[in-house]
C-alpha cells in the first residue's frame, strides 16, 4: 500500500466511522458542528449528513467515485468552516489571539478541506494541502506552549514527564508545520507528523473516549485518525 492510499484509507474510515457515531446519538459531532437553534428540523439534517457522511467515507475507503465523494466532503466541511467563522467575530478587546480554542477547531477544519482536496485532486493539489495543514500544525504547535499546563493533563498519567512531552509536541508540530512546506524535507514531516498523531489514537483518545463515554471524545478518535491521514497525503509527495 502506498503512502497516499493508506492516508486516503485513514481518511475515508474516520469520515465514514464519524457519520455512524452521528447518526448513532441523532445529533452533529465535531466534523460538522451544529446549525443555528434558529434552523428548522436540525435532527432531520444531523441524520442526512450523517448518511452522507458515511456514503462518502466509505467511497473513499473503497477507491470507488473518490473524486466526487471526497469534493462532497470538502463542501461539508467548508461548510462547517463558515460556521465557526463567527466564533472569531468578538470584540477586540476580547483578545480574540489569545483564545486558543476560537482558532483551533477552523484550523483543524481546513486542514481537513485540505485533505478532501488532495484526495480529489492528487499531486496538483499538494501545496494547498499542505499549506493547510502546516497552518494548524504550527498555530496548535504554538498553543502548547500558550495553554501549556491543559495541554499537560493530556499526558497520559503513567508516562513520565508529561510537561516534557507537551512541549516536546509543540517543537514537533512546528517543525511538522515548517517541514511540509519545503520540498525537501516534505516527505519526512508529513510521515513523522502521521506517525505521531496516530500514536494519540491509541495513546490519547482512545482512553479518553473508554473513560467516560461521550460522544465529543469518540469524535475525536475519528479526527486524530483523519488528520494523520492528511498528513499521509501530504507526505506522499512526488519526489522532485
Amino acid at each position: 500500500m502506498t503512502t497516499f492510499s493508506l492516508g486516503r484509507s485513514f481518511f475515508g474510515i474516520a469520515i465514514a466511522a464519524s457519520g455512524v457515531l452521528q447518526l448513532a446519538i441523532g445529533d452533529f459531532v465535531r466534523l460538522v458542528p451544529k446549525l443555528p437553534a434558529s434552523f428548522p428540523a436540525p435532527a432531520l439534517w444531523a441524520y442526512l449528513t450523517g448518511v452522507v457522511l458515511v456514503i462518502a467515507g466509505l467511497a473513499i475507503l473503497s477507491n470507488r467515485m473518490t473524486r466526487l465523494a471526497a469534493i462532497v466532503v470538502a463542501a461539508l466541511l467548508f461548510t462547517s468552516l463558515l460556521l465557526r467563522v463567527p466564533q472569531l467575530v468578538v470584540p477586540w478587546a476580547e483578545r480574540p489571539y489569545l483564545r486558543g480554542g476560537l482558532w483551533t477547531n477552523p484550523l483543524k477544519t481546513l486542514a481537513l478541506i485540505g485533505g478532501a482536496v488532495l484526495i480529489a485532486k492528487g499531486p496538483s493539489a499538494h501545496r494547498l494541502g499542505a499549506v493547510f495543514l502546516a497552518l494548524f500544525f504550527v498555530v496548535g504547535g504554538l498553543q502548547h506552549f500558550a495553554y501549556v499546563d491543559f495541554v499537560t493533563t493530556l499526558v497520559p498519567a503513567w508516562i513520565p514527564g508529561r510537561r516534557f512531552w507537551a512541549y516536546f509536541t509543540g517543537v514537533a508540530l512546528i517543525g511538522a508545520g515548517t517541514g511540509i512546506l519545503i520540498p525537501k524535507t516534505a516527505r519526512l514531516a508529513g510521515t513523522a507528523a502521521a506517525a505521531m498523531i496516530f500514536s494519540w489514537v491509541f495513546l490519547l483518545h482512545i482512553p479518553r473516549a473508554l473513560a467516560g463515554p461521550h460522544a465529543n471524545e469518540t469524535a475525536g478518535v475519528f479526527e486524530a485518525l483523519a488528520l494523520s491521514g492528511v498528513a499521509l497525503l501530504v507526505a506522499s509527495r512526488p519526489r522532485s
